[in-house]
């Protein structure tokens, strides 16, 4: 029978039903995946992986953000109480010293060896994968998410992947048929799904198993002396190579749903295939496109191109950085400083319609999926990201108090302490105007045409009351640009911010000048046609 929500959210159920938001689409398949039922383990399961030899970055963000995003959606359509294990793969051997550690040196005398038995480089954890996990912690608690920590050392030491290693090795042939296929020939010769743990050493062998022994739970492999050596496979004496690793934790958790990115689409098949030979139903996977730099190319931590995680929170809020997560997963997009201000304004426009929307309107808004279904209340309507950037840009501000004078003039309800979103994005803007604006503004002369057309609006602006509205003067811009044969307009409001402001692109210049102000906005004409700015 299917699984039936609970009553007080039955109307809200309905509408997920036919919400075409994606995490809706991927909360409808993954109840499709389930049978229409509730597992029988009590709860639907989804998971993140981690890998611990380095500290979480922008990734690792956004694969935990879209799947609570899933989480939630699914929670909403079915009413079914779910979890979510961010499992950390903590027993892997290191293979080589990651660049952004201290000590690296010491590290170096303990390569091969499982991250929770090296020493914390950092010298603030009994080991290095410890380190890590915490920061891992630290980093999701800090974007509020909620989730279980698994390590994969306590969950093989405590025993409880002991059915499956039994099942692997009952089934070894098997995997080795599904996973020689896919190996080099010189890492075939040796390949094996177990990694014994040596116990003189610690280092997790990538050895090559000589005999396996179901009856007894053992397996024989070489050590690196080249004697033979048998070894029980329980409790954390062994691990699982990788895809093995990953087929055979979706059997031991009996994950029910888990997201990966495009360059892992060959170790889902393979992990899927060997989940199913040991008896368990592999969960339904979201591949994820990644992303890219400036140039279209994908982003490499080795590389250094595009952005981090801190580059984007030295800019913008997280809450912008989740809108870019949430917006179309299967797709490829370019990561780099120049979104930051669309996102943030995108971001702005999405929570200014929420409040007005029906609620099923709603379920379709980004917001209702990164606030999980209750965004903040809007601020300071038509104050956009991209104006406060070219408002601190002409008035060449380091200090917030500078937006906040012409801010209170446009808007006399807002404050610092009534308005904390728009008080947060005046210094982000600061900051950006420093750290890309300042050093890239580059004015230009006006051409007769276009000098005739701003002495126009000079005039014009002359006009008009010191209260008259963005709207209003928008128009009037507008029809400025007409009366002078632009046939574009772009080119018109190209001209505006070239000349005016200095820089390619820009804001709403109706918008704009009501907070800079009419009397300023007069004066930056002026300097700008007797050249005072170039």
């Amino acid at each position: 029978m299917p699984y039936q929500p609970d009553s007080p959210h039955s109307h809200a159920h309905e509408l997920a039903e036919h919400c075409n938001a994606w995490p809706f689409a991927e909360a409808r398949e993954l109840l499709k995946h389930l049978g229409g039922k509730l597992p029988e383990k009590g709860y639907v399961l989804f998971e993140t992986g981690y890998g611990p030899s380095g500290l979480p970055h922008i990734g690792t963000f956004g694969e935990v953000m879209r799947t609570t995003m899933v989480r939630r959606a699914f929670e909403l359509l079915t009413g079914m109480p779910t979890r979510l294990f961010a499992y950390s793969d903590d027993m892997d051997g290191l293979r080589k010293v990651p660049d952004n550690i201290p000590n690296k040196e010491m590290i170096r005398e303990h390569l091969g060896k499982s991250l929770t038995t090296i020493p914390d480089p950092f010298g603030t954890h009994p080991s290095f994968g410890e380190h890590n996990n915490a920061r891992l912690c630290a980093f999701l608690d800090q974007y509020g998410f909620e989730y279980e920590f698994k390590s994969a050392t306590q969950e093989y030491k405590a025993g409880r992947l002991n059915g499956v290693l039994q099942k692997v090795l009952e089934n070894y042939d098997k995997v080795m048929e599904i996973m020689l296929p896919s190996l080099r020939e010189e890492r075939a010769a040796n390949y094996s799904p177990f990694l014994p743990v040596c116990p003189k050493t610690n280092k997790v062998l990538q050895t090559r198993v000589v005999e396996t022994r179901p009856e007894q739970g053992t397996i024989v492999y070489e050590d690196e002396d080249g004697k033979l050596v048998e070894t029980d496979i329980k409790d954390g004496k062994v691990k699982l190579q990788w895809k093995a690793d990953w087929g055979g934790r979706w059997v031991s958790l009996n994950v029910d749903y888990e997201m990966s990115g495009k360059d892992l689409i060959d170790s889902v098949k393979l992990a899927s295939r060997i989940c199913r030979t040991l008896g368990g139903t592999p969960p339904l996977n979201l591949t994820y496109e990644l992303f890219l730099d400036e140039k279209g190319q994908k982003i490499s931590k080795s590389k250094g191109n595009g952005l981090s995680m801190e580059d984007w929170l030295r800019y913008a809020t997280p809450e912008s950085l989740a809108l870019f997560m949430y917006q179309k997963p299967k797709t490829a997009k370019r990561l780099y400083f120049d979104v930051i201000p669309k996102t943030v304004d995108d971001y702005l426009s999405h929570l200014s319609a929420f409040a007005e929307q029906e609620e099923k309107d709603q379920l379709n808004n980004p917001l209702w999926h990164i606030h999980a279904g209750h965004p903040p209340a809007p601020e300071a309507e038509g104050m956009s990201f991209n104006i406060l950037l070219n408002l601190a840009s002409v008035c060449h501000a380091e200090d917030k108090g500078v937006l906040w004078q012409f801010i209170t003039r446009y808007r006399a309800d807002a404050t610092p302490e009534n308005s904390p979103i728009l008080d947060t994005l005046v210094g982000y803007a600061i900051t950006y105007y420093r750290d890309f604006v300042k050093p890239n503004k580059k004015f230009r002369a006006a051409k007769d045409i276009e000098r005739q057309a701003l002495e126009e609006l000079k005039t014009s602006l002359q006009g008009m009351a010191a209260e008259t509205s963005a709207e209003d003067i928008q128009t009037e811009v507008y029809e400025v640009g007409k009366r002078h044969g632009f046939e574009n307009l772009r080119d018109w409001f190209k001209t505006c911010y070239e000349v005016l402001l200095g820089q390619e692109q820009g804001p709403r210049m109706g918008s704009f000048i009501a907070l800079y102000g009419i009397p300023e906005s007069i004066e930056l004409i002026d300097k700008a046609l007797k050249g005072e700015n170039l």
